[in-house]
């Protein structure tokens, strides 16, 4: 027996891998449903009546051992297991006071939680038990849970007040969202208060908000309007830019369009040894109507000299233009192309600077580098 059958031989003992068990393969189903679910925001990481459970636990308050005081005399009663696990604030504060009440029977921790609706303390104690929340109080005190579940370093719950709030961004809220995003360290949520302020300035600038912003925060005020001066500066740059783009697309389409009339000819305009068919195709360059005109002009104009008629002086430049983009000067059939190549050697260096801006400018605008008519190693 050869070593390739011994080896053979060997793959084939191998026993196959037993199945995964029945348990496993759901719980690998029901991770998949759980990461599926999340992306819609969702909290399904435990069954219904589990969480129906929790909710039972926290509504009856059975041995609670945890009293919370909301403002207008509200107590709501809770487990300090529940609480510190899902808190780290929680966790310290309730370690203090058992270690200052050791050796009390009976002793049972009282907590105070201020400044926001009781019913928004309710929502945020339950939200620790089940991590259920009603869709009509995040609505009515997401600003509320943003400010305790950052307090309280409860992350799960902020990012999803982050997100709730996120979809909630108006004109009439939106000063008063990125004002508790700053607080409550939110970035993301900011920076998008941010934008939509800049976008919608003028209305979000005329709110109740932007007004009590202006009198609480001035120092804040004043970097929203640098904001928006630098926002319209980058603007005005952005159109400058994309209108200087423009123009250069246009001067390459123009030496396109004339490479095409001089070499293959175009309708009624071509060269002279060329015969032009009655019936021709429509011309798909867009700047060849407008060239045609303007070289029949060039033709028969008689102050065609530098300096002379305007549309002249035009296509001067055009000639000019393509005898520095022009990649094949030996077989190219545009007019005055070699003339101009050799006139570039008598001008100073002020004007062949200004040339290759112009030309290097083209190129990037519509990266020809290495076409067949048009080389910026021409220039």
């Amino acid at each position: 027996m050869n070593r390739k059958d011994e080896e053979s031989l060997r793959v084939r003992a191998v026993p196959n891998p037993p199945p995964l068990p029945v348990a496993l393969t759901r719980s690998r189903q029901e991770s998949t449903f759980v990461a599926r679910k999340s992306a819609v925001r969702k909290y399904c990481c435990a069954p219904t009546a589990t969480k129906n459970t929790w909710d039972c636990l926290f509504d009856e308050g059975y041995r609670a051992d945890v009293s919370i005081n909301t403002d207008s005399g509200g107590i709501l009663y809770a487990h300090a297991s529940i609480l510190g696990v899902n808190s780290p604030v929680f966790k310290s504060m309730l370690s203090l006071k058992e270690s200052r009440a050791r050796g009390r029977s009976g002793h049972q921790s009282s907590i105070s939680i201020s400044g926001v609706p009781p019913e928004a303390v309710q929502v945020f104690i339950r939200f620790l038990y089940s991590s259920r929340y009603e869709e009509e109080k995040m609505k009515e005190h997401g600003l509320s849970l943003l400010v305790l579940s950052h307090a309280y370093a409860v992350v799960h719950l902020k990012r999803e007040c982050e997100w709730q709030l996120e979809q909630r961004l108006n004109v009439e809220n939106v000063v008063d969202i990125f004002q508790l995003a700053l607080l409550c360290d939110a970035p993301r949520l900011s920076l998008l208060c941010h934008r939509f302020m800049l976008k919608n300035f003028k209305p979000v600038s005329a709110t109740e908000g932007w007004k009590a912003m202006k009198q609480s925060h001035p120092v804040l005020e004043k970097q929203m309007l640098k904001s928006v001066i630098d926002e319209d500066i980058r603007e005005k740059e952005r159109s400058r830019k994309n209108n200087e783009r423009k123009i250069y697309v246009q001067l390459y389409e123009a030496m396109e369009a004339l490479v095409h009339i001089c070499k293959d000819g175009c309708r009624t305009i071509g060269p002279h040894d060329k015969v032009l068919k009655e019936d021709q195709e429509p011309c798909h360059y867009a700047a060849c109507k407008g060239l045609e005109s303007l070289i029949r002009h060039f033709a028969g104009c008689k102050l065609r000299v530098p300096g002379g008629c305007i549309h002249c002086k035009r296509m001067w430049q055009i000639l000019e233009l393509h005898s520095r983009l022009c990649a094949n000067l030996d077989v190219c059939r545009v007019p005055l192309c070699r003339n101009f190549k050799q006139k570039r050697r008598k001008q100073n260096k002020k004007d062949e600077m200004k040339w290759r801006i112009l030309v290097r400018k083209i190129v990037r605008s519509k990266s020809i580098s290495g076409a067949p008519f048009f080389s910026f190693e021409s220039t």
